[in-house]
């Protein structure tokens, strides 16, 4: 019985480019992450939120279609429950501020859509965001660490390049359903609900600030967790490192803030923020009565951008840092003092983060 011929042969097809290798190392990524039920549910989780935020959209636009704003506005600055959840009685307490005479519909609109979806992006979101990476992006590298996955893939036309987009690309297209995506279908929500289609018109760049803050969410946080990932072969040890990041990082930022506010009050200033305190309750208690709910959700207005007050260590955090860089592309904080030393705190972690990911997949293969 006669041999085939079994040697190498010539390839005569058309090669794919690095797009092709970087989609395939991706979609692997997903397929096997999908694989985990926890994900599944988390992602099923994430979407939640959406449903409540929906109500305060729906509330909202049945006022103005109804033609009833102002009573609302009355209602909320009465701390009214309009939407069954508290937060729209929140948003239009602040962005009315009391206003008794005619409400220009367009100009609310827009600030309470774009508070809504501020929140939803810093609050919820976020948080979901982090569990979720801190779930996923520990294995992505320290798997093939640990298995010398890193043979097959540096002994095929693979390059660096390739590789580092590829395991990104699982966590971006993560942050795409967690985040950007939601946050579209509210904006979308919102239109659907409203008395005319023009209101897409009068808040068009609301799609464009939802993309720009899901990059700036992502970046950082892709790149921060693939470099833990990348510095050990225990996935254990990057997904503590991460959630361990998140947790040090937010109690620094609270106790540096409280350390502020004593230092405040020992200088004296607390008697005068007391007595402006006081004088501010006591002229508001002859107008409207704060009710709890207005009280309980002062959450969500630090979340909205509702809380003019300064975070001067926003930048401490990565939670927070994010957050200050988010209130400036929704245009709800624009002071340069707030969002730049933010930003300067996520592109030292992303560029970090990058430099050490790029070094730790270079070093198995020169080794």
């Amino acid at each position: 019985m006669p041999l085939q011929d079994v040697g190498y042969r010539p390839w005569n097809k058309k090669r794919c480019g690095p797009s092709t290798t970087i989609w395939v190392i991706a979609l692997t990524g997903i397929r096997l992450a999908w694989e985990s039920r926890w994900l599944r549910r988390m992602v099923f989780f994430a979407w939640s939120p959406a449903l409540i935020f929906a109500a305060s959209f729906f509330a909202f636009e049945q006022a103005v279609d109804e033609g009833r704003l102002t009573s609302l506005g009355t209602a909320a600055q009465r701390g009214r429950n309009l939407d069954g959840v508290g937060m729209l009685g929140t948003v239009l307490a602040d962005a009315l501020g009391g206003n008794d005479g005619d409400v220009d519909v367009q100009t609310t609109r827009h600030l309470v859509w774009t508070r809504l979806l501020l929140a939803f992006m810093r609050a919820p979101q976020a948080m979901l965001l982090a569990a979720v990476l801190g779930l996923v992006a520990p294995t992505l590298i320290s798997r093939d660490l640990r298995a010398k996955a890193w043979l097959i893939y540096f002994t095929r036309p693979v390059g660096r390049a390739e590789y580092i987009l590829g395991k990104s690309l699982i966590l971006f297209l993560l942050v795409l359903v967690i985040t950007m995506l939601p946050a579209l279908a509210l904006w979308f929500t919102g239109v659907l609900v409203s008395p005319s289609v023009s209101v897409a018109f009068e808040t068009w760049d609301l799609p464009i600030r939802i993309i720009a803050a899901s990059l700036i969410l992502a970046i950082p946080t892709v790149f921060l967790a693939l470099a833990y990932s990348s510095l050990t072969a225990e996935s254990r040890i990057a997904s503590f490192a991460w959630f361990a990041t998140w947790v040090a990082c937010w109690i620094a930022h609270g106790a540096l803030t409280t350390a502020d506010l004593v230092a405040s009050t020992q200088d004296g200033g607390v008697s005068t923020v007391l007595s402006a305190t006081k004088a501010d309750q006591a002229s508001r208690s002859s107008k409207i009565e704060v009710s709890p709910l207005r009280r309980n959700f002062r959450w969500f207005a630090r979340a909205a951008g509702i809380d003019t007050g300064q975070d001067r260590w926003a930048w401490v955090s990565p939670y927070h840092a994010l957050g200050a860089v988010q209130a400036a592309i929704f245009g709800i904080d624009t002071r340069p003092s707030s969002w730049w030393p933010s930003s300067m705190t996520l592109l030292l972690m992303s560029v970090s983060s990058l430099v050490i990911l790029s070094w730790r997949i270079t070093a198995p293969a020169s080794s």
